[in-house]
């Protein structure tokens, strides 16, 4: 995303005739029930089906007019009554002013920002993916009504954070293919459901980027031309669950390809993953988009074709539908006149856009009258739903140490030392793609509510170069407080869209200045990391004189009052790290453009993932800790579960290392495993029941995979049940070598915690 400035200005052929067609006033909306003419036209009639009247709406345009409806930019088209459109509007976490689809104003000055993805993700709760998905399209059709948003978003980013050093992992719901997936279907169904059992979406989501994208712009090596040399089965295994999920499961209106090349092939111009499987296999309810100006970096940057009209056909016949940029509004009339594209190609393209906008009702009328009409300006930035965005940061903070100094007691602190370059961080909490928040929450802000408070920023910036550096100011405050609480980490100077990381260290002199205000601090020091990614913080991990850490992503609006809230025990934390903590050492060893997932013994490599990963690590994925305790046992779990082949079949008579995870077998195929989880302390909270498999070894399985997580509230003292439905062919299978799911025979281990039970999966 975020090329559209590369692009050179051009005079659009159709431009011409989109003028000259009408000299009437361009339309405030389409389908105007007061204009007899207009109304009409069958593409206005509610009564036919979508396809229907997208079939009617195609069949009263020229050529140079359908080729104005392959680009985000839409133009209008006032002698059919048709208004401009402008199909780039973000909502990653929050709507967006990226994008020339959304705009603030005086009217809805702005809109609730809920954490990065990355912290939302590290909930592992479910309902609230879809629940923020749900405010999220609330606010996008109350600024729509107002003319300051469209109705169609980029969001969500579901790329796996595959590398620690990826400047974009922020964006993600992390590192597991089964974590991005629920993330993905539950914030996709949240931003489109619009009740009731039709077609009919609130707004349109789109999961990007499709696929095996994650390095931006590392070392010189940059995402415009990198070419990720993917297997197949990492790409099956790995990539591509979450946009199977997203289609499938969360019916997304929309899939944007890449700007890399996977293995050779850019992916906008790549049929068989485009139309073989988006359209194909997934079945996708929607339209294809490109990166922005993704097709003109495929002509210009990795001169995959000869010609631009070369790039137009092969990317609008791969089964792209929608250009961000205008590359298809310059050459795919001139595609078409050379022969190299035929005009049915632009049709099926449109086709796939125009059934979108009629399900969101862009052809209905005003929108004043239709579903969600009643919304506006009344309806963004209430009380709840910023409650919601704190709410948010407060079950995706996780606490990764804590030696007894937490929660904090407001009544016996007089002072607190509040110190360093994320300490005071208000447009640093809401990270990128991000829009005007309602207000702002800093850190220091939410603590000193609570307490009376010294804040001393110990460095200027997060770079924390030597100049900027106040050693001397930090160590002061921290030597004269009764607790001392050092926020550090990242920003977008070290880690965004188009910059890659080098080092997992804290940046610059970051690790100094904690470590001084440490051992000058006269009482507990409470270290907090701000950050998209993860960081080497092993100093500080091991350091007596460091009471406790928390990681709390980038928060949202409210990040700094979520934080209070854990730090003096008003919320007891149950964030788990969606992502391993990799040694620092790991950068210097591995190249990031390196896509393989698993380990290589015979070279030292050591794969990437807690799935595939078998080096150390700082922090584990799924870490986290609590004020509590909670205690797991198996209430039951089968010990042995059968695979009823068909009669002849070779299994019964050969020894098979596993089975074809498809097929009559698989019906029914299915356990439930059922745990009790105690909370054995003294203090109420939330729980994340995270279970675990470990697979036989073949084929390369995973160590260990995620089969699915619950979350659970238990009062001090109380117990409950948490139940696991396990689809035998769906959550036990394993990708084999040529990217078929297989189900492996033999010894599979469940585990949850430091509790494990063993089952035997046999024919």
């Amino acid at each position: 995303m975020a090329m559209a400035a590369r692009g050179v200005l051009a005079v659009v052929v159709v431009a011409v005739v989109w003028c000259n067609v009408a000299r009437a006033q361009t339309p405030v909306f389409a389908c105007d029930a007061s204009n007899a003419t207009v109304s009409g036209y069958g593409f206005c009639d509610r009564t036919k089906s979508a396809a229907a009247r997208a079939a009617d709406l195609l069949g009263r345009l020229t050529l140079a007019e359908k080729v104005g409806f392959l680009v985000n930019k839409q133009p209008a088209l006032p002698r059919l009554g048709i208004p401009a459109y402008e199909w780039w509007s973000e909502a990653l976490h929050g709507v967006s002013y990226v994008g020339p689809g959304t705009r603030f104003s005086t009217l809805v000055p702005g809109a609730t920002s809920f954490p990065q993805p990355i912290l939302t993700a590290a909930s592992f709760n479910a309902s609230l993916f879809r629940t923020i998905g749900e405010v999220v399209s609330t606010e996008a059709r109350a600024m729509h009504n107002v003319g300051l948003a469209g109705l169609t978003f980029w969001s969500p980013n579901i790329n796996i954070f595959r590398d620690p050093r990826w400047g974009r992992g922020q964006e993600t719901p992390g590192e597991d293919p089964l974590l991005a997936s629920k993330y993905a279907v539950g914030y996709v169904t949240g931003l489109q459901n619009a009740g009731g059992d039709g077609d009919a979406l609130k707004v349109a989501a789109c999961c990007k980027h499709y696929t095996a994208y994650d390095v931006d712009n590392w070392k010189g090596v940059e995402r415009y031309t990198f070419d990720a040399v993917v297997s197949q089965q990492d790409l099956d295994d790995t990539f591509q669950p979450p946009f199977k999920s997203c289609v499938i499961d969360g019916n997304v209106a929309s899939v944007m390809c890449s700007y890399n090349k996977v293995n050779g092939k850019p992916t906008c111009a790549d049929k068989d993953l485009l139309s073989g499987v988006i359209r194909g296999d997934w079945k996708l309810n929607g339209y294809i988009v490109s990166d922005c100006d993704s097709v003109d970096v495929l002509y210009n940057n990795q001169h995959y074709t000869k010609n631009p009209e070369d790039a137009a056909a092969i990317t609008i016949k791969s089964g792209l539908d929608l250009n961000c940029g205008n590359f298809l509004a310059q050459h795919t009339v001139a595609a078409v006149q050379a022969g190299k594209l035929s005009e049915s190609d632009v049709d099926r393209a449109i086709t796939n856009n125009f059934i979108v906008l009629m399900r969101l009702g862009f052809f209905d009328g005003d929108p004043r009258k239709l579903p969600f009409g009643s919304l506006g300006p009344k309806d963004v930035c209430t009380s709840s739903n910023q409650e919601l965005a704190r709410e948010a940061a407060r079950q995706g903070i996780v606490l990764l140490k804590n030696t007894g100094a937490l929660p904090l007691s407001a009544k016996s602190i007089k002072s607190m030392a509040v110190i360093g370059p994320n300490a005071n961080a208000s447009f640093t909490m809401i990270g990128n793609y991000e829009g005007t928040p309602c207000k702002y929450t800093t850190p220091l802000q939410g603590l000193g509510a609570n307490v009376a408070t010294v804040y001393q920023p110990g460095c200027t910036n997060v770079g924390c170069s030597g100049n900027s550096l106040q050693l001397s100011a930090a160590t002061q405050a921290a030597a004269s407080a009764d607790v001392t609480v050092l926020v550090v980490g990242a920003d977008q100077s070290v880690e965004r869209e188009s910059l890659d990381r080098t080092s997992l260290l804290l940046p610059g002199q970051q690790p100094q200045l904690v470590s001084a205000v440490a051992n000058a601090s006269r009482g507990p020091v409470i270290l907090v990391v701000m950050s998209g990614g993860p960081f080497d913080i092993s100093f500080a991990k091991s350091s007596d004189k460091i009471s406790a850490i928390l990681w709390v992503g980038y928060p949202g609006e409210a990040g700094g009052a979520a934080l209070a809230d854990i730090l003096f025990g008003y919320h007891n934390p149950g964030g788990r790290l969606p992502v391993t903590w990799y040694p620092a050492s790991f950068a210097d060893k591995v190249s990031m453009t390196d896509m393989r997932m698993r380990p290589d013994s015979s070279t030292g490599y050591p794969g990437r993932t807690y799935r595939f990963y078998t080096g150390d690590t700082v922090y584990a994925f799924g870490d986290g800790l609590s004020y509590t305790n909670f205690a797991h046992s198996l209430v039951s779990a089968p010990e042995q579960v059968a695979v009823q082949l068909a009669e002849g079949h070779t299994c019964y008579t050969e020894h098979c290392l596993s089975v074809e995870a498809a097929g009559e077998h698989c019906e029914s195929l299915a356990f439930d495993v059922r745990l009790r989880v105690r909370n054995a302390g003294e203090m109420a909270g939330g729980h994340t029941v995270i279970l675990f498999s470990s697979p036989p070894s073949v084929h390369n399985a995973p160590a260990k995979h995620l089969l699915g997580f619950e979350k659970v509230s238990l009062e001090p003292g109380q117990a409950g049940v948490v139940a696991f439905k396990v689809d035998v062919c769906k959550d036990l299978s394993v990708v084999d070598e040529l990217g078929n799911r297989k189900v492996a025979l033999g010894s599979h281990t469940l585990h949850v915690g430091d509790l494990k039970h063993t089952l035997n999966l046999r024919v």
